[in-house]
């Protein structure tokens, strides 16, 4: 099924949010520890700038002919190399 309804988009989005919030509530909870809270935070930030840099710099600024559909094909990018040929 293609989404299109920005409506049910920005509801899967405010899920994916509140799926992260909950989670990282209930690990500092059980943890009780600011050291894992550090952390969870720098997993969240790093993880998101990864994603933001595989799929919007790659794209926009080192290779615009190629577009990745996911993480697999952009590994399979860099294990082929930027040309495509």
């Amino acid at each position: 099924m293609d989404l299109k309804n920005p409506k049910l988009i920005y509801a899967k989005g405010f899920m994916f949010g509140a799926i992260l919030l909950v989670s990282c509530a209930v690990i500092v909870l059980w943890t009780r520890d600011w050291g894992v809270a550090g952390m969870l935070g720098l997993v969240i930030w790093s993880s998101a700038r990864g994603y933001y840099f595989m799929f919007y710099v790659i794209e926009k600024y080192v290779d615009p002919r190629y577009r990745f559909a996911g993480v697999f094909d952009f590994v399979m990018y860099l294990f082929r190399g930027s040309s495509r040929g």
